[in-house]
């Protein structure tokens, strides 16, 4: 079972471990069950993308992945 989480999403959050340590950010989502969070700006990945209707060209996309609940703390604003 999931545990309850302290971090709701809209929450600004600071990053304390890992590549973006001591980044902050507004938690996009959360996922409880895999006890994560998506920060924007915050661990970015870049995503290949074949053209599309709504995306002719194709190519590259960043987008945020899930960062470990246990990696971020919850800032005052």
């Amino acid at each position: 079972m999931a545990t309850k989480l302290k971090i709701k999403k809209g929450d600004q959050v600071m990053v304390i471990a890992g590549d973006d340590k001591g980044k902050t950010g507004e938690v996009l989502r959360v996922m409880p069950k895999k006890e994560a969070v998506i920060v924007a700006g915050c661990k970015m990945a870049k995503k290949a993308v074949k053209p599309s209707e709504e995306n002719k060209e194709g190519g590259f996309v960043s987008k945020e992945t899930p960062i470990h609940i246990s990696n971020v703390k919850k800032v005052e604003a």
